[in-house]
């Protein structure tokens, strides 16, 4: 009998009875269902897609019209013959058909009698890693599927890993395709055993193991005769039965982050979100962080209707008895276990962008409703996820998976990532393409973020500008090599020191036979060379300088963070505009010749970006104007339109 065999179509796609008698009641039922997310991951071919069309199948949740094109594109591009190929039920992209395999996280919805299900089909190769962290990320349990013909493989010790890593509490790993091995017990027995050693080496401590055939239903929905010694439930029936992540987050202490300030008229102030742990009731002493100011819950209020209770996973607004500071962002918490606030922790890091993490860059963090700016110093390592290893690493690739300490600009509400997801989860953002660049896991904020505090002092930065009668000033002078920024920025200090202003010039070479005499010219230590000068010319600023900085500075996005550094108004960008064949004609040091005779590598302009600026306050062409010229228009800006004034 084949597999299309097993199942009455006719019995399949008949409509639910509940839903013909009453639709009232069978919506009302179907409301109060709990949901389990889960995601199917593992090796390439190990089934994963199939597995996800069984249970859409089984649970009738295809139209009689996608079942009659399922049918017709399995005989034009599945791979099972003339019978249903239900990993088309799935994969749905062209390329995915194409090759037979899974690209991008595909999402689908179920439901049986018991509960709901949302289940993510992440892909197996190892480029598409990425998708899979993603898929992973709000599951409540990982199938982990393994091929019984082939055993464990890289992908699924890698996929096993980054489940855990996740911190996913519930794994099955089921062994597929027991139909093309004879159902052979010993065949899963020695499975199970090499993956229960594997498990222990990577810290998984439980898992659910079961012995499944996707493609022809055995031991999916029920219990399959082929198996006899198999005595655990079936796939569905353990789906249905398993602890929702929702559930656990009741026991745990209130909290809920701020998503909107509800103020709809003067007489109502409320403040929205979805409660991430814990349960509130109206009387409840809470506490809004990171102000630590406390009050005690007056209503719990809902589009139906207030409530007396309100529990993990709910949506509501809250309204408080006294009226305290609380913005988007801020978290409401138990009083007497509120969560911690800190700048600096150690963190797990997945990247998932083309270009390498830069140690030292600015990137934004989104961390539930909070949106910070957040540097990233070198991993402390990476870990090899095929054999556990902790390797050296500087910087990390595409699907690289390292551990590093993060300093966020101001101090933020977080809770490790295994007690807290939504307070411990975070996402990296480019600040100039605003792409998705990595998804991290904080673990514990560093001591120094707790003991470290700003020191107050009387002389503050408005009196060294006023003691020296001058605004402050950073005037950031970027271009390539050769093109005259440090010519220029000389005869600009000479002019300003003439007219008795105070002022310093930083110059990259004479600042790397000193304070960056440690760095190279790798991306990553471009980054950190402007980044220690963006410190140092503020400390300068703070006291009372104009500051001048020569330096190629190739990156928006380091010329962006020291700019950020600085109050309003304060940063003068200049772009010292030569062409790069003008540049390279007067050559100096000599340095493009060596470049292009490959003697020097990371060159600027040759074999390493140089990023124009977008928005320069000043631009200067040299090809248009002297040196001396140039100084003169600077010089105008800097004093006549922004000296200081009592």
């Amino acid at each position: 009998m084949t597999h299309s065999e097993n199942i009455d179509s006719e019995t399949i796609y008949k409509t639910d009875a509940l839903i013909a008698e009453d639709i009232d009641a069978y919506l009302e039922a179907h409301q109060h269902k709990t949901m389990l997310r889960f995601i199917t991951c593992g090796s390439v071919d190990d089934g994963k897609s199939t597995l996800i069309g069984r249970l859409l199948y089984d649970s009738k949740m295809i139209f009689e019209d996608q079942l009659a094109t399922l049918e017709a594109d399995s005989k034009k591009v599945g791979t099972q013959g003339q019978e249903i190929d239900f990993a088309l039920l799935v994969d749905g992209l062209a390329a995915e058909r194409e090759q037979g395999i899974t690209i991008d996280v595909a999402y689908r919805f179920f439901a049986t009698e018991k509960r709901k299900f949302i289940v993510a089909d992440t892909p197996g190769h190892e480029q598409y890693t990425r998708n899979m962290v993603t898929g992973a990320s709000t599951a409540d349990l990982a199938i982990i599927l393994i091929d019984a013909r082939q055993g464990i493989l890289t992908q699924t010790r890698r996929h096993s890993y980054l489940a855990h890593l996740i911190g996913i509490k519930h794994l099955v790993v089921a062994v597929n395709k027991m139909d093309l091995v004879d159902y052979d017990q010993a065949v899963y027995d020695e499975i199970i055993a090499d993956y229960t050693a594997f498990a222990r080496e990577i810290g998984i401590e439980a898992f659910t193991p079961i012995p499944i055939s996707g493609l022809a239903g055995d031991n999916i929905t029920s219990k399959s005769t082929h198996t006899p010694w198999y005595d655990g439930p079936a796939l569905v029936e353990h789906l249905e039965n398993v602890e929702v992540m929702a559930t656990a987050n009741q026991a745990k202490p209130l909290r809920m982050t701020v998503q909107w300030v509800n103020r709809p008229n003067l007489d109502f102030r409320g403040f929205s979100g979805q409660i991430a742990s814990g349960t509130v009731r109206p009387g409840d002493e809470v506490r809004v962080l990171p102000s630590g100011k406390t009050s005690t819950v007056k209503r719990i209020v809902t589009m139906d209707g207030d409530l007396d209770e309100a529990v993990a996973g709910q949506s509501v607004t809250l309204t408080l008895a006294e009226e305290i500071d609380c913005s988007r962002g801020d978290v409401i918490a138990a009083a007497d276990a509120p969560p911690q606030v800190a700048d600096q922790f150690e963190s797990t890091i997945v990247w998932m962008d083309e270009a390498e993490l830069l140690p030292g860059r600015s990137y934004w963090m989104k961390i539930g409703t909070q949106f910070v700016s957040v540097t990233i110093q070198s991993p402390k390592y990476q870990v090899n996820v095929n054999n556990m290893e902790q390797l050296a690493a500087k910087t990390l690739d595409l699907n690289g998976i390292g551990v590093a300490e993060i300093a966020t600009d101001r101090p933020i509400i977080f809770e490790p990532y295994e007690d807290n997801r939504d307070l411990g989860g975070f996402i990296l953002i480019d600040k100039i393409s605003n792409a998705t660049v990595a998804a991290g896991m904080l673990h514990f904020c560093l001591r120094r973020s707790q003991n470290v505090h700003w020191q107050d002092v009387d002389i503050d930065r408005a009196a060294h500008a006023l003691q020296k009668r001058q605004q402050p000033r950073v005037v950031w002078f970027t271009g390539l090599s050769g093109s005259g920024k440090s010519t220029i920025a000389n005869m600009v200090e000479k002019r300003l020191h003439a007219l008795g202003k105070h002022s310093f010039l930083l110059d990259g070479d004479n600042v790397r036979h000193g304070l960056n005499k440690d760095l190279g010219f790798t991306d990553a230590d471009r980054v950190e060379n402007i980044r220690r000068i963006g410190e140092v010319a503020k400390l300068m600023a703070d006291a009372g300088l104009i500051v001048l900085t020569a330096f190629i500075s190739p990156f928006r996005a380091e010329r962006q963070l020291v700019r950020s550094m600085l109050p309003e108004d304060e940063f003068i960008e200049v772009f010292v505009d030569t062409p790069l064949a003008v540049a390279e004609e007067r050559d100096v040091k000599g340095l493009y010749k060596k470049a292009r005779a490959g003697e020097l590598k990371n060159f600027t302009g040759i074999d390493s970006d140089y990023e124009i600026p977008e928005n320069a306050e000043m631009r200067i062409d040299t090809t248009k104007m002297s040196p001396e010229e140039a100084a003169e228009i600077i010089v105008d800006k800097i004093v006549g339109s922004w000296s200081y004034t009592i």
